[in-house]
């Protein structure tokens, strides 16, 4: 049995120590001396360094708001009072030579206020709030101050928000609507309902999932314009909430697209011209009815989107390309051919086994694509070669003459000679790199004649723009030779000069005007 000593030291020991507990005295675990928490009704915390090592039931219930883990103590404790308090230092302990310092709140209706002291070594963070009492703390009334203060930039959000957000129940009654939505019933709301909003937008009556999104249209009552919104549906217990999207550019970008698709494709199905584009993954992805005139591919095969590859594989095996040299290198061909379209220098003439002649041309397209286009020119080739052995045939039957025949342009330009011509005055004028021009031929000429006034007459004849009329002279070469001229304006204001002897000339030889 204990004696009435020990009796009386237990009594006293449990006495001191539920006056400690009272006063809120503890010992650290680094043998800091402690200090009392604060008065009835504040919120306080104290820290050694950034770590909570007392605070008061309150106070505990405040900093367990916040849930992260990986933050210290100080930290957790700063995200809970900076929305109320941005000043809250983001270290833990006041400067050495600061024993204390009071944050207020930066609200605009009741004021609350922080204060931070250094005590014995200690950290202390009291909240207090004037209007707390013994059923509300500083730490509650801080929280509720939090969500009023979370319910108001809601409210402002919501209400301030440009597009209409209404909610409605399973009946589809409108419970309640924001500022956007009032304001559009004025505008296209066909009057007021019985009770409570009208119904703008006629959505479908099924349980959305998580979200759901329609395309609706509203008609100004005004102008008859038409108004189109995205509207997503989120089911949030027993009601819907809506959420529309002002879509007018979206759409009348998408009616703008459809148009210019649509001119485009009018444009393409008129064209001669056969064309194939390509996109990035070298698909084909745009092709006309032109290009399957030409190419005999059939619409089938096209419409499949096939290959760059594939593509030129079935002209191949159709005859409707050249024939390759190597088909062992034909798939480096065609890969030299893709690089070269997409520069922009693939430009060749096929002449197929057919007969006919295509001009087939590569240029590259916006965001990697290649357009080939494939021209029928049989019929341009076929005048070009029927329109050179005319020429040829011309030549030849010219050169075959005895008199030598030199045709000058309207410009004085020498454009045609015979084989007289160059044999006779010793010059070939398609050997030249410049233009002959009437003054240096007649230079040329006065240099191998005996003096004669007739070049300078020649000179402004051919050039002359009024009415000539044909005319002749003599000139001796400076060997003796006697030579007869004339001078014959012929289509399109050229001038046509011919030289032959004087023993074999035949008809009238005008005579020379002089100035």
């Amino acid at each position: 049995m204990l004696d009435l000593s020990s009796v009386i030291l237990v009594c006293a020991v449990s006495g001191i120590t539920a006056g400690l507990a009272v006063l809120g005295l503890v010992w650290t675990g680094s043998g800091k001396a402690a200090a009392p928490l604060g008065e009835q009704g504040a919120a306080s915390f104290l820290f050694d360094g950034s770590e909570l090592i007392n605070a008061t039931e309150s106070a505990h219930r405040l900093i367990q708001d916040n849930h992260d883990e990986t933050a210290s103590d100080w930290l957790r404790l700063r995200m809970c009072l900076a929305p109320r308090f941005p000043e809250f230092p983001e270290n833990e302990p006041l400067p050495q030579d600061q024993t204390s310092l009071t944050l207020a709140s930066a609200d605009l209706g009741p004021r609350s206020k922080v204060v931070l002291e250094n005590v014995k070594g200690l950290t202390r963070v009291t909240l207090l709030d004037d209007d707390s009492d013994n059923t509300d703390t500083a730490a509650d009334l801080h929280r509720q101050r939090l969500q009023q203060a979370q319910l108001e930039t809601l409210r402002s959000a919501v209400q301030g928000a440009p597009y209409p957000i209404w909610q409605s129940d399973d009946g589809g009654a409108i419970s309640w609507a924001n500022t956007a939505y009032e304001n559009l019933t004025g505008v296209c709301g066909s009057g007021a309902a019985k009770t409570g909003l009208p119904r703008l937008f006629d959505l479908p009556d099924f349980k959305p999932p998580a979200t759901a999104r329609s395309r609706m249209t509203l008609v100004v009552q005004e102008d008859n314009e038409n108004l189109w919104f995205d509207v997503c549906t989120v089911q949030t217990g027993d009601h819907k909430m809506h959420y529309a999207t002002d879509v007018n550019a979206v759409v009348q970008a998408e009616i703008a697209q459809r148009n210019f698709v649509q001119t485009l494709t009018k444009t393409f199905a008129q064209l001669s011209i056969g064309l194939a584009i390509f996109d990035r993954k070298r698909q084909l992805a745009l092709f006309n009815p032109a290009l399957i005139d030409l190419t005999g591919l059939s619409a089938d095969f096209l419409s499949a989107r096939p290959n760059l590859l594939s593509f030129f594989d079935r002209l191949r095996d159709n005859r409707m390309m050249p024939e390759p040299k190597n088909y062992h290198s034909w798939r480096d061909e065609i890969t030299d051919l893709v690089v070269a379209a997409a520069d922009g220098r693939y430009y060749e003439t096929w002449s197929l086994p057919s007969g006919l002649t295509y001009r087939v041309s590569g240029r590259p397209h916006p965001d990697g694509a290649i357009a080939f286009l494939f021209e029928d020119i049989s019929a341009e080739i076929s005048l070009t070669r029927r329109f050179r052995s005319e020429l040829e045939l011309g030549q030849s039957v010219l050169d075959h003459l005895d008199a030598a025949i030199a045709v000058f342009s309207s410009g004085g330009q020498l454009t045609f000679s015979n084989l007289a011509y160059r044999t006779l005055w010793g010059i070939d004028p398609d050997s030249c790199f410049a233009e002959v021009s009437v003054r240096d031929a007649s230079r040329h000429w006065q240099e191998k004649c005996q003096n004669t006034s007739i070049w300078a007459d020649v000179r402004d004849f051919v050039v002359d723009f009024c009415d000539r009329n044909e005319w002749g002279a003599s000139i001796t070469l400076n060997d003796g030779r006697p030579l007869n001229c004339r001078f014959v304006p012929i289509n399109a204001g050229a001038t046509m000069v011919m030289f032959s002897p004087a023993a074999e000339a035949t008809g009238k030889v005008a005579q020379v005007e002089t100035a």
